[in-house]
């Protein structure tokens, strides 16, 4: 139910669907989407994959199509540590969690967009993207009184120009990543060393991080990422914050 990655070069599918994927950074060098054949695509609808290249600053960013009871305390240190984050949300969150998202409306988060029911984009009508994507919105104001709702992150990381073309129309910017690991398999947690090393060895200047809040391995080793990272002179932002962007 949750986002599929890719870490390496991503292949354009005979439909012309692209599921998202990247050349990590490491060593604090620029990640970069140069060679998977999607970066003019992303680049003419605005969407996201880094900040500014050339400042610390950081954008955490959750996925959040269940609850695994980890959501609660990652909202704790969040809250500790003065970090703001957004979480992406499926219908199926709206509905089982509506206390959740209140308090990170609450606490000053954003909720961005994860589509109602996480199909892949690429192969739903013009019509179904636009309905998912309402309902999730409407979902969202009903909970929390939020009426914006500017952000989306497409199910599984899976796009082509339709999705990217209604999404931007009705006025989201599409966010990508550019830290990202294996996180999202429940039954398969390898303690919080694991997802700390996963993370801090791809950081850089402008890094757009992505974390499944169903790991427990991301909750445990959240606290320690935001304060190394900070050691390490960087500043965590809002996306709304967000000045300068790549592609």
């Amino acid at each position: 139910m949750l986002v599929m990655l890719l870490g390496q070069a991503s292949l354009a599918s005979a439909d012309g669907s692209y599921h998202f994927g990247f050349k990590k950074s490491i060593n604090g060098q620029r990640p970069s989407i140069d060679e998977e054949g999607f970066k003019g695509l992303l680049k003419r609808h605005e969407a996201i994959f880094t900040g500014d290249l050339s400042v610390k600053e950081l954008y955490l960013t959750f996925d959040n199509g269940y609850e695994q009871g980890y959501t609660g305390k990652i909202l704790d240190v969040l809250k500790e540590k003065q970090v703001p984050a957004i979480f992406f949300v499926t219908g199926h969150y709206i509905k089982t969690e509506p206390e959740l998202l209140k308090r990170m409306a609450q606490e000053g988060h954003l909720i961005g967009n994860h589509s109602w029911s996480h199909p892949d984009m690429s192969q739903i009508s013009a019509d179904r993207i636009k309905k998912e994507l309402d309902q999730v919105k409407e979902g969202v104001s009903a909970v929390t009184g939020q009426t914006e709702m500017r952000y989306l992150r497409t199910p599984r990381g899976v796009f082509n120009g339709q999705s990217l073309t209604v999404s931007q129309q009705l006025g989201y910017t599409n966010v990508f990543w550019s830290v990202a690991y294996r996180d999202w398999e429940p039954k398969h947690q390898k303690g919080w060393e694991y997802a700390y090393k996963n993370v801090m060895a791809q950081l850089h200047p402008g890094a757009v991080i992505l974390l499944h809040s169903v790991s427990k391995d991301n909750t445990e080793a959240l606290a320690k990422i935001i304060d190394d990272a900070r050691s390490q002179g960087y500043q965590f932002k809002s996306l709304d914050e967000m000045k300068t962007h790549t592609p």
